[in-house]
């Protein structure tokens, strides 16, 4: 894994497009602070320029790099859900313009995974996640179900857990306001 980790890390550096298994499905990912890699997603996934992306972090602490206000509650919601969870934040910041919804928020998870973990925190910045179809076409739930079209557009497709099938569902997306408030998405 350490290897792979390494590898997908210089593809993010040098604004490469990578497919990587996520702790939920396999995603098309980058670096989130880089607009011209972020386009590349969008000619990759032929995905409107208006539509936001999730933005991948290995650790809570390293929220308020990149959103202005942190509500107290996105911490207890943090600390005590089990499964995936993406919050929607208000006023992000020091990210690519093109991860930002119209409002200028972005959703971001924690991620739970190993690999993801390892990979966030060896490349120390954000990474987008998005699952590895087209836009419109159902998700694949493991890597052999990804179409060759897809895999061939992305830089580096990691060889890591691409036999593994869980519990896959998407995350549960919270979106917080400056109040405190919340309200559950999906």
């Amino acid at each position: 894994m350490r290897e792979e980790i390494i590898k997908a890390a210089k593809v993010l550096e040098s604004g490469g497009i990578i497919l990587y298994p996520t702790d939920t499905l396999w995603g098309i990912g980058c670096d989130a602070t880089s607009v011209k890699s972020v386009q590349k997603v969008c000619k990759i996934k032929k995905r409107k320029k208006s539509m936001s992306f999730i933005v991948l972090l290995d650790q809570p602490e390293k929220l308020i790099n990149y959103v202005k206000f942190i509500p107290d509650i996105t911490w207890d919601l943090l600390s005590s859900v089990d499964t995936p969870l993406t919050v929607v934040y208000p006023n992000a910041k020091n990210l690519a313009k093109n991860v930002l919804a119209s409002d200028g928020s972005v959703a971001i998870r924690i991620v739970k995974d190993l690999f993801c973990r390892r990979l966030i925190n060896l490349f120390n910045k954000p990474i987008v996640s998005t699952s590895a179809n087209f836009t419109s076409e159902p998700a694949p739930l493991i890597y052999n179900n990804i179409t060759r079209e897809i895999i061939d557009r992305v830089d580096l497709a990691v060889n890591v857990h691409r036999d593994r099938l869980h519990d896959i569902r998407p995350s549960t997306i919270i979106k917080v306001n400056e109040d405190g408030d919340y309200i559950v998405l999906r």
